[in-house]
């Protein structure tokens, strides 16, 4: 199966790659998922970089604590999604090969550790319109879609 890719590719650009893990998390029988909010006002799903040396999964625990103060068991595998984006914050062309998980279970276990960032729980529609990036709309679709079956 190819892999989506969303953005614009430019060959004009040159892009650094950026590999990140995301997941979602729900609540209420799966109707609201958690979404990060940025300072600059973009919203995400929870997750992150992928660090030097990390596993996917590793960097996904790391960044629940750093973003919501929980802990999470990595239920499924949604699929990686390709991302082109311009970061105007850092001045730099991304490539995100982004791998998306879905929680089977969560528990908060501390503050967050990050507190630039806002944390919203919204209902699925409004977290779909709301997410910043194609390749972040494309898991939740793909997990609503998984919830069907």
């Amino acid at each position: 199966m190819e892999t989506p890719s969303f953005g614009e590719k430019s060959e004009k650009l040159v892009y650094k790659k950026r590999l990140g893990a995301y997941i979602i998390i729900s609540r209420k029988n799966n109707s609201e998922i958690v979404l990060i909010q940025a300072p600059n006002g973009a919203y995400f799903l929870p997750g992150g970089e992928i660090e030097k040396g990390e596993t996917k999964e590793e960097a996904i625990d790391r960044e629940m604590i750093e973003e919501l103060g929980i802990e999470v068991a990595i239920g499924s595998y949604l699929g990686q999604a390709d991302e082109y984006f311009h970061s105007r914050h850092r001045s730099t062309d991304y490539y995100n090969p982004g791998y998306f998980f879905v929680a089977d279970a969560w528990k908060q276990i501390c503050e967050p550790l990050e507190k630039t960032n806002g944390i919203e729980w919204v209902s699925v529609e409004e977290g779909s319109s709301l997410l910043k990036r194609g390749s972040h709309k494309w898991a939740v679709k793909k997990w609503q879609a998984s919830l069907l079956h």
